[in-house]
């Protein structure tokens, strides 16, 4: 089955790329219909996440981002069909070690995402820093140099959305979250985004067939 929240996710995503491209993403949303539906183990799904995209190929940017919604969908509505202790047992254990280079920094932020739903909080830059990814703990240091320019850059939610566009292109290209900053950002910057907030983040996109669809996710991830 797939969560509400996630079809939304990828509905709005796939209509943005398709805004930006020109691109008829109407096959390739059935054939994501099929894979999120399936009842195949999660690798399972992960091969028929890969073989759609691969039957896509102007749409590869997404492939990732993608995989970070199955895994959200899998976490919220498969693992209903599997063993309470599912997630410490050996056979995920090594699923996370096969697929431990797939995905994107935007998985932990739609985690948060469902728990500030799940306890009533309002989503916000400063509580996703400091109470869900703990980067002030010291054990949490990876996640801190991984959080390093947004940490450096809360400033730029009172600062116009050129402005996080503008610190989104001067991230060095090896930064993990280079990709993912400027949606990131914007995202916080106005969590309920009037349609001239929309159009601003759209108008200042520093890759707007990424970062639109990413954009798109977090906005209608609810």
């Amino acid at each position: 089955m797939i969560y509400p929240k996630v079809q939304s996710a990828v509905n709005a995503a796939l209509q943005a790329f398709s805004t930006q491209t020109g691109f008829d993403a109407a096959s390739l949303k059935n054939e994501l219909q099929t894979v999120f539906s399936s009842d195949k183990d999660f690798l399972g799904k992960v091969e028929l996440l890969d073989q759609a995209f691969d039957d896509n190929p102007r749409t590869d940017v997404l492939r990732e981002v993608f995989f970070d919604l199955l895994l959200i969908n899998f976490f919220s509505a498969d693992i209903k069909k599997l063993d309470e202790d599912y997630l410490e047992s050996e056979e995920w254990a090594q699923i996370e070690e096969d697929t431990i280079d797939r995905g994107t920094e935007l998985l932990n932020l739609l985690l948060y995402l469902n728990e500030c739903e799940d306890e009533a909080i309002e989503p916000g830059l400063e509580d996703y820093l400091k109470e869900f990814l703990l980067v002030d703990e010291d054990e949490f240091q990876d996640e801190h140099r991984i959080y390093e320019p947004v940490i450096a850059n809360q400033i730029l939610m009172e600062s116009p959305v050129s402005e996080i566009a503008k610190v989104a292109k001067s991230l060095p290209e090896d930064s993990e979250l280079k990709e993912i900053f400027y949606p990131m950002m914007a995202y916080f910057h106005d969590i309920d985004p009037s349609a001239e907030a929309k159009k601003e983040v759209a108008g200042n996109a520093v890759n707007p067939e990424f970062d639109l669809p990413v954009y798109e996710i977090l906005t209608n991830f609810k």
